[in-house]
């Protein structure tokens, strides 16, 4: 999932990093696909070159490897919603079949109360201004579900037209990258579409855990083995975060 998630930022120039699994797969394209790779956290590092995983977007390394440190307010409103960076890499606790993402709170059922999650952060401005989105998460019925329990970020809300209807000039959501393999909006409904699966992996397996009726691309394919030199880059990058711990 992650070196496939890695791959994907090849020819990207900068990339809006969302903490997790898009950090660990955005550090981990520019030690291989994409050495040249311009990594910028919501906290207003510019350029970031960690030598390990940041535990948050507020982990001094991001600062001490940074080009610049800038405000929040600029990183949001000259850089991001400027349009001025290619890539945004969110992760996502429930994604929906439109690409569509609830970080917020989870319903855990009558007479329960709500699971609280860590909320937006940046992901909604994110998600709306970013050239492109890429996202990455665990696949699961409870992640990848029928209707989200709250709407916190827009991906293609209900289909095909609703982000020019909003006025999103992002072209929002073009792959959410599972640990079974890689989904795809549909050109024509907008609709996530099962279009790659990792080696090993069916078809089958990946529906099964999928909430609703996933449609299958004809043409699936299968993604590359993570080559020695990907798992080599991969492994120092959480061996040194395991260690700073």
């Amino acid at each position: 999932m992650t070196v496939n998630a890695a791959r994907a930022l090849a020819g990207a120039r900068t990339c809006f990093v969302g903490i997790g699994l898009p950090s660990a797969a955005a550090n981990l394209a520019r030690r291989t696909v994409e050495p040249g790779l311009v990594l910028i956290y919501e906290s207003g590092t510019l350029g970031s070159k960690p030598s390990r995983l940041p535990l948050s977007i507020g982990d001094g390394e991001l600062a001490d490897t940074a080009d610049a440190v800038v405000s929040v307010p600029e990183i949001f409103n000259y850089w991001l919603q400027a349009g001025r960076i290619d890539v945004g890499f969110l992760g996502a606790a429930q994604v929906d079949r439109y690409a569509n993402i609830n970080t917020t709170v989870i319903d855990r059922g009558p007479g329960r109360p709500e699971g609280r999650l860590p909320g937006a952060g940046g992901a909604p401005e994110i998600a709306a201004s970013c050239g492109k989105v890429l996202m990455v998460l665990r696949h699961s019925r409870r992640n990848l579900v029928e209707r989200l329990d709250f709407v916190t970020t827009v991906g293609h809300g209900s289909g095909p037209g609703d982000r020019a209807r909003l006025g999103l000039p992002g072209a929002g959501p073009v792959a959410v990258i599972t640990d079974l393999g890689v989904l795809r909006p549909d050109p024509e409904t907008a609709e996530l579409v099962l279009t790659e699966l990792h080696p090993g992996v069916s078809a089958e397996q990946v529906c099964e855990a999928t909430a609703w009726k996933l449609r299958v691309a004809p043409d699936l394919g299968v993604t590359e083995p993570p080559t020695p030199v990907e798992l080599a880059a991969l492994r120092e990058l959480s061996d040194r975060g395991a260690s700073d711990a």
